[in-house]
């Protein structure tokens, strides 16, 4: 496979940070309603309706393995942050073992591409994605984006996992990113999730940081579907 040409890149600037009236609500409410239009926008790309809707028939396990690509360098970046940042006493509250991701994507790509799979090209749009994460000095914007990927991975990834093997024949071994053996119950763990949000020591100012780069991961989200689109033959 060849690198397409990436389409423009998001604006990667964090949105407005003035504090917002809706300051006064929870974070784990300001999360969710300020960030609804990048995260409607980013789902309804043509690549993921198409992926999950079964639309790209026999190209459908090629572009699975594509974005498990770009998933590795996403959530090795995002994992080496929480590292970074391990000592700051708000991000060490959502160091979860059970939700790291960067050992169950190398099982998975090595059985769905084989050993080579590093070789597998990181496209331009995952790249602005990566580097944005490889810059996180702070917490707020550490927990934006582990709430956008984290969160997201538990809502959706067991009917994610059932889709793709019902529409394109892969086995559940090559799966395991959407397997959370240690989180027998999501929803009881995703309410957890938002406590943990919402008690966490960061002033209104910090968290209306934390919403306006939780809308930046939406955008990168989106380029990047964007991409995956253009280079297995769909548009948006």
């Amino acid at each position: 496979m060849t690198l397409l040409d990436a389409p423009s890149q998001p604006e990667t600037q964090p949105h407005s940070q003035d504090v917002p009236e809706s300051a006064a609500q929870p974070l784990s409410l300001q999360l969710r309603s300020s960030t609804r239009s990048q995260h409607e926008h980013a789902e309804t790309r043509s690549f993921v309706t198409a992926l999950m809707g079964g639309g790209l028939g026999e190209r459908g396990r090629e572009a699975y393995i594509d974005l498990a690509r770009q998933h590795y360098a996403i959530y090795r970046a995002l994992e080496a942050a929480g590292e970074r940042l391990a000592a700051d006493p708000v991000v060490a509250d959502f160091l979860i073992a059970d939700l790291l991701r960067e050992a169950s994507l190398v099982a998975d790509l090595e059985l769905l591409a084989g050993a080579d799979w590093r070789d597998l090209p990181v496209h331009e749009t995952t790249a602005a994605y990566v580097a944005r994460l490889d810059g996180i000095e702070d917490a707020e914007s550490y927990v934006a984006h582990a709430y956008t990927r984290y969160l997201g991975d538990l809502s959706g990834g067991q009917a994610i996992a059932v889709m793709l093997q019902r529409h394109y024949g892969l086995a559940p071994e090559e799966l395991t990113f959407y397997r959370f053996d240690g989180i027998p119950k999501p929803k009881v763990f995703k309410d957890t999730y938002r406590e943990l949000l919402d008690a966490a020591d960061l002033s209104p100012e910090r968290q209306a940081r934390a919403v306006a780069e939780a809308q930046v991961a939406f955008d990168l989200n989106a380029a990047l579907f964007v991409t995956l689109g253009e280079r297995h033959g769909l548009g948006d």
